[in-house]
């Protein structure tokens, strides 16, 4: 399997995989980098091509992943007054619907006395694959999601510890601390900045971590990643990114590791809607592109006063 093939791969499972205990996510137009009243977009590679259609309030209702001419994995999903309730990614090879990895997923929603949510993963040739009850607290936080399949059962667990100006969210596997996310505030000349430092673990050991700087608009400032030294018991920096922006564009990425630093430039072409998405990003010194074919629906005329 090809380095690109891998990757488009990876972006169909972020998308239509909830197993492993992740929470319940509903997608929006927003999380794919894109603004105004998008109804598709397309996005075409140098080694495939990827559909995502919404509907009228912007939320993700299917994805089309095409790996090539007889292969490819279609998502649904269906909603109830806001709420996630179906999910079912169709699996195709050589044109034909694989029924034993084709899965469907059905969530029941309860809010009394607190929020819980229920989903059941079952394949299209009728085998249960699991079962996860997620169970927030009054803030409606999740807190705990408890998983039951063929292997046994597994429990994943939340705390959250605010400190000052910081929150700390811990999920452990099990009783086992598996990954601490951080968040805190920092100054800067430009205005306040998010800084979200997460670790991951393995067998409760620390193993890697990321830092990632947010400026006051949103848009990432810096992400550098450690790697944990047994004999320091601290992190060392592997490398760290360098983001700029031009107009709220971004415009380079430098890298810059214990021995090299290199540069990515950016260039972007944008269509004529007002909302004013990318249509195509090219990447210097390689060159890869990425190009998008966006439709909209049509915007809402004013009605003229009488």
């Amino acid at each position: 399997m090809t380095k690109n093939y891998t990757a488009l791969l990876f972006l169909a499972l972020f998308l239509v995989s909830t197993l492993r205990s992740q929470e319940v996510q509903i997608f929006k137009v927003e999380d794919f980098d894109l603004k105004g009243k998008v109804k598709s977009c397309l996005v075409i590679t140098d080694y495939g091509k990827e559909l995502f259609e919404f509907n009228t309030e912007g939320i993700l209702t299917k994805t089309v992943t095409q790996y090539n001419d007889s292969d490819q994995d279609i998502t649904y999903y269906k909603y109830n007054q806001g709420e996630l309730v179906e999910k079912r990614m169709e699996s195709y090879k050589n044109k034909i619907l694989d029924e034993t990895t084709s899965m469907a997923n059905f969530y029941t929603i309860d809010t009394v006395p607190s929020r819980r949510v229920l989903e059941k993963i079952i394949s299209y040739d009728k085998e249960f694959l699991e079962q996860q009850e997620y169970i927030y607290d009054e803030e409606e936080k999740l807190v705990k999601i408890i998983t039951s399949n063929a292997e046994g059962v597994d429990e994943m667990t939340c705390e959250y510890v605010p400190y000052k100006n910081e929150l700390t969210k811990s999920i452990f596997s099990n009783g086992i601390l598996e990954k601490s996310t951080r968040t805190s505030e920092q100054k800067s000349s430009k205005g306040p900045r998010q800084v979200i430092l997460t670790k991951e673990y393995v067998d409760g050991e620390a193993n890697t971590a990321v830092e990632k700087i947010i400026d006051v608009d949103g848009k990432l400032v810096s992400e550098e990643v450690f790697a944990f030294d047994p004999s320091t018991k601290k992190f060392v920096s592997d490398k760290k990114m360098m983001y700029s922006y031009a107009d709220g564009v971004l415009e380079r990425v430098i890298t810059r590791t214990a021995n090299t630093e290199s540069v990515q430039d950016f260039i972007f072409q944008f269509d004529n809607n007002p909302a004013k998405n990318w249509v195509r990003k090219i990447i210097t010194p390689g060159n890869t592109y990425t190009s998008r074919v966006i439709t909209y629906y049509p915007e809402e005329k004013a009605e003229e006063p009488q």
